[in-house]
């Protein structure tokens, strides 16, 4: 009789666990081999490279990235290639152009009058400005400055080029309603409210 108490007793704790995944998405109770989905939450580890195998930018010595699966927040041939993939999955995975930043877009590269730059130290190329567009803020970079003409180019620093991502995958869970909600990653590698 006593071990049938305990049995019951644990049973009626996993199943309330299990409940309280379903309803909280309980982190306790995310099971190891969940396969990335449509609204799982992933934590990465990643160093993204370019063709020489320059290290672009990596998080390997710091915090996972956090990230909402299908919600748009990273490139789609990243996204893509880890469809399916586990907790403890390590890959390499190559994205091309069109997959990552796109392709260059002609009409981000504008001529402006050095007078529209107000408010930099320095205008030289390689120097990032935050530009006020009808839309709102945009990040240009100075291409080229000749007399009172400076060139700015509002694409993506990493457009037209192929990338490649060398990942490992941490955890994979169930979002939270607030994470599904909101459209991104909350706590630890996510965003911070």
């Amino acid at each position: 009789m006593e071990n049938f108490k305990i049995c019951l007793s644990l049973f009626l704790w996993a199943a309330s666990c299990v409940a309280t995944a379903e309803t909280q998405n309980c982190k306790d109770c995310k099971s190891p081999t969940m396969p990335i989905a449509d609204n799982s939450l992933i934590l990465f580890y990643y160093t993204l490279t370019n063709d020489a195998g320059q290290v672009i930018e990596s998080s390997v010595r710091g915090t996972p990235l956090a990230f909402l699966y299908a919600a748009g927040n990273i490139v789609p041939g990243l996204e893509s290639a880890m469809r399916g993939k586990k907790a403890g999955d390590k890959l390499n995975v190559l994205v091309q152009a069109k997959e990552g930043y796109g392709m260059p877009n002609p009409a981000l590269i504008q001529m402006v009058p050095k007078a529209v730059l107000q408010g930099l130290d320095k205008i030289e190329v390689g120097v990032e400005y935050r530009a006020q567009m009808p839309d709102g803020p945009m990040s240009v970079v100075i291409t080229k400055v000749e007399n009172d003409e400076v060139t700015v180019d509002g694409n993506h620093p990493l457009v037209g080029q192929t990338l490649h991502y060398a990942i490992e995958i941490v955890e994979v869970r169930d979002a939270s309603p607030d994470e599904l909600a909101h459209g991104h990653a909350h706590g630890a590698g996510g965003h911070q409210h």
